[in-house]
């Protein structure tokens, strides 16, 4: 399969509900079924790379599953601001999983996505269809550097207008420096689904989340930060799944004091760190797109 198919899923909040899309890669009827969720203001296609290599290694059938989280990609925007956070975004994944109702499930949670794999794998008395699996946090842990909240304020919300496609890749380019070393080609495969077109007469192109979820995250304190932290280690203590924790070298998000910690407490995650690579490896060179292959499929 060179292309996913695009699925939704029916969503409840307060508000009457929403949908949520998501990017479905491989055997349609497969049980084992991998859910990659992506960054803050990404969208789900960022794991197409890494879902075409899962599809072809797999010795069984297996599906892919790429959400693009609320506000995001294809999904709809929420009518309330305050709900773009992680405990709703956690409840949409819920959703999510009684519909797909895996066999096996493994869990690939870039940044955010992996704050919400936390509160999915480490929260008892949830109802999942089964429990995760194998589970990848991509540069993310309990403890989220206060600068890197304030680096992520300067731009969050900005969705811009641009010409062309290109013209949007390298913008984004540009603030995603810390994203490490990537070809043309790629970083125009990246940049396609994060644009959607404008309509009116002037034509051109914008990003393609809702504006407002920056609202939270703007809101937040360092106070307010440090009491999220302890509450997320409570629940990355509470996790029994094996975990496979991958840091950018040169990460402003997770210090190698907190991937230090990991590895020490709760599951006790195996550590792979990639150099010239900060925040957050795109999972799209080889030798990052093995790594993850291996521990969910080796």
């Amino acid at each position: 399969m060179t292309e996913p198919e695009l699925l939704h899923v029916q969503c409840p909040d307060a508000q009457g509900g929403h949908r949520m899309a998501y990017w479905q890669w491989g055997d349609p009827t497969a049980t084992h079924v991998v859910v990659c969720v992506h960054g803050l203001s990404r969208q789900g296609r960022d794991f197409d790379t890494l879902a075409r290599a899962l599809c072809a290694r797999a010795r069984a059938p297996l599906r892919v599953v790429c959400p693009d989280v609320a506000g995001r990609g294809r999904s709809d925007w929420l009518k309330d601001p305050a709900l773009y956070q992680i405990p709703a975004y956690a409840g949409d994944m819920l959703a999510l999983l009684a519909q797909l109702r895996p066999g096996v499930l493994d869990w690939v949670g870039t940044s955010m996505g992996g704050l919400i794999g936390m509160v999915v794998c480490g929260q008892p008395g949830l109802p999942l269809p089964v429990p995760v699996h194998r589970l990848v946090l991509n540069d993310v842990g309990p403890a989220i550097r206060w600068e890197a909240i304030e680096r992520i304020k300067t731009y969050l919300g900005d969705t811009g207008r641009f010409d062309s496609v290109e013209a949007a890749a390298a913008a984004l380019r540009a603030i995603s420096a810390t994203f490490g070393p990537h070809t043309d080609a790629q970083w125009l495969a990246l940049s396609r689904p994060m644009v959607r077109p404008l309509d009116g007469p002037d034509g051109g192109f914008t990003l393609h989340y809702d504006p407002a979820i920056a609202i939270p995250v703007r809101s937040t304190t360092a106070e307010a930060s440090a009491q999220g932290e302890a509450l997320l280690w409570q629940l990355y203590d509470n996790i029994q799944t094996p975990t496979l924790l991958l840091r950018g070298a040169d990460s402003d998000m997770l210090t190698r004091e907190t991937a230090t910690a990991m590895a020490q407490r709760g599951p006790k995650a195996r550590v792979v760190e990639f150099a010239g690579v900060g925040h957050a490896p795109t999972l799209v060179a080889d030798d990052q797109v093995a790594c993850v292959t291996d521990w969910l499929l080796g």
